[in-house]
């Protein structure tokens, strides 16, 4: 039943807790029956993501009233499942990041739940680590990672470190449903709150905890002559990755003065994500102009790495997926030259992600488990791991989309750690003679010539959420798969089964609105859309970019 939206709407205008400028907000699209829509039709979805949108007034955005919605159904959760709970928050450099994760501490102190919040703007894997560090039951962090400047989100975290799961999602989402925006929600005094103890401040000890934890990763023991450029992309990484890098032993380490300071507005890359050459632009003219070996930079949160490698003179933008078979090429010979490697290792990656791992694995005897999108499903790996004890196992959990972990202390994509590690293996190869290109041209060779291509479709509002189930299901249409040549078999994660012409096999993975066209020459295209934007998301794989070409063009005459 759809949702009467101008009830809702001024419900909100009528609420005594506006302030003059929140009224003000509202009262400006009175006449604008299309924005009010937009806004109120639905709650903005809480889900294993958290929540993530743009920051306006509204039930369908991001604000201080859905902060505490969400935090109170939270402490809900919290209180009905454990009689002393403890949460970590932190926050990143995005606007009223630090507004909201005072709005959470607050809430959630009122509760009765204590609180460790950092003092200031931490990458995103500092939370999962705190959360393990002071035994929490759960964590949140504000931040939209990687998404432009209006936005902004909230990611709830388990008592493992890891994202919510689908289970602890729903159990949050129930406890959200039964509330009322304005009257159901406990809000405590800030600053009382934390003279009361309620709200814990965190010190220096945790974060020391957290540098040292990331340099047992290190897998070099060598001497550091690398040239690098760094770039915080105005975000939370700048302490973490300089002093992690510093502790390494990288001497020559430069950050991109124009990027190096927080600043929600990101003024030189309104799309701070490390993947797109616009955001690395002035990092790339850095890099050629000091005649550095490498550029890296962290997205706004700090959980994704990107790397540019001097080609000599010539910059090269490593895909996700490209840094992803560079590290677990290197952790696995490291590893099993200094004699850590265990008999039984694993890698974990996403079913998004380039099937050349899966090939490298084969040749060197690694286990690989293949998982839903989503970090938290590399994280449950780790516990998976951890609770055989056989953490020792774990080699590096990956993602295409600029994610990478090898630290068990975080169950959370970590580019402080990616980052390292990324510095390390380029100061290796340079001691050679060569570049992090230079080594995966070699593989390309060696293993195939693996190409990915990532297609992005935008659908906002209510008619592109539409638009997108239309998609999807276009792509289960029977009439339609048919008539794409040299598909072989297909993955429907919905139904969680992977069909072939003569019988369905299990995919015995968790349940997501995926499908993925296995073709008969090892190309893969897989199709979803979003969990944090009006999108859908195409990924292409497949040998040499003739191929990958001929399958972007296929699939974008379906979509448009």
């Amino acid at each position: 039943m759809a949702r009467d939206f101008m009830k809702v709407y001024n419900e909100w205008l009528n609420s005594s807790l506006l302030n003059k400028q929140e009224k003000e907000e509202l009262l400006s699209i009175k006449d604008d029956p299309k924005a009010i829509e937009d806004r109120f039709f639905q709650d903005l979805a809480f889900g294993t993501g958290g929540l993530r949108g743009v920051m306006e007034l509204g039930t369908n955005r991001m604000n201080r009233f859905m902060i505490r919605k969400a935090t109170q159904g939270l402490a809900n959760y919290l209180n009905k499942k454990y009689k002393n709970s403890s949460v970590a928050v932190g926050y990143d450099s995005r606007n009223h990041s630090e507004e909201y994760a005072r709005e959470t501490a607050a809430t959630l102190a009122a509760n009765g739940i204590k609180v460790h919040l950092y003092p200031e703007l931490m990458p995103t894997p500092t939370i999962s680590f705190a959360i393990r560090y002071f035994k929490c039951q759960s964590g949140v962090v504000v931040t939209a990672s990687h998404n432009p400047k209006i936005y902004n989100g909230y990611k709830a975290y388990g008592d493992d470190g890891c994202q919510c799961t689908n289970e602890l999602a729903d159990a949050v989402l129930n406890e959200i449903n039964t509330l009322d925006t304005f009257a159901d929600v406990k809000v405590g005094n800030f600053d009382e709150l934390v003279k009361a103890g309620m709200i814990n401040i965190i010190g220096d000890d945790c974060f020391n905890a957290f540098i040292a934890s990331t340099k047992k990763q290190s897998i070099y023991n060598e001497k550091r002559v690398l040239n690098v450029i760094y770039t915080p992309l105005y975000g939370a990484g700048r302490k973490c990755v300089t002093t992690i890098l510093k502790e390494d032993g990288f001497e020559s380490v430069h950050v991109v003065k124009e990027q190096e300071w927080p600043n929600g507005n990101f003024p030189t890359c309104p799309y701070p994500n490390p993947e797109i050459h616009e955001a690395l632009k002035l990092g790339i003219e850095q890099m050629l102009a000091e005649n550095a070996d490498i550029l890296v930079a962290t997205d706004p949160d700090s959980d994704r790495c990107g790397v540019v490698v001097n080609d000599n003179g010539n910059p090269h933008i490593l895909t996700g997926n490209e840094v992803g078979i560079v590290l677990f090429d290197a952790i696995y010979h490291a590893r099993k030259e200094n004699g850590t490697l265990t008999d039984r290792p694993v890698l974990v990656k996403t079913i998004v992600s380039s099937d050349m791992a899966n090939v490298m694995a084969k040749d060197f005897g690694v286990e690989v488990r293949d998982v839903l999108t989503g970090f938290k499903y590399i994280g449950e790996q780790i516990l998976f791991l951890e609770r055989e004890g056989k953490t020792s196992d774990y080699l590096l959990g990956f993602e295409e989309s600029c994610g990478y972990l090898t630290n068990t202390d975080i169950r959370d994509k970590d580019a402080v750690n990616a980052v390292m590690l990324v510095c390390e293996i380029a100061n290796h190869y340079k001691l050679q003679g060569i570049t992090l290109l230079d080594r995966l041209n070699f593989l390309y060779k060696k293993y195939g010539d693996f190409k990915t291509a990532l297609l992005t479709y935008e659908f906002p509002g209510l008619e592109g959420m539409q638009k997108i189930k239309d998609l999807m299901l276009k792509f289960r249409d029977p009439k339609v798969v048919a008539s794409i040549k040299g598909v072989d078999h297909i993955g429907d994660y919905k139904k969680g089964v992977i069909s072939y012409k003569d019988k369905e096999v299990p995919t015995n993975l968790p349940s997501s609105d995926v499908v993925k066209f296995f073709f008969e020459d090892n190309s893969t295209i897989t199709v979803r859309p979003s969990g944090t934007e009006p999108k859908l998301k195409i990924y292409v794989l497949a040998n040499g970019e003739k191929r990958v070409n001929e399958l972007k063009d296929l699939f974008n005459s379906f979509v448009k």
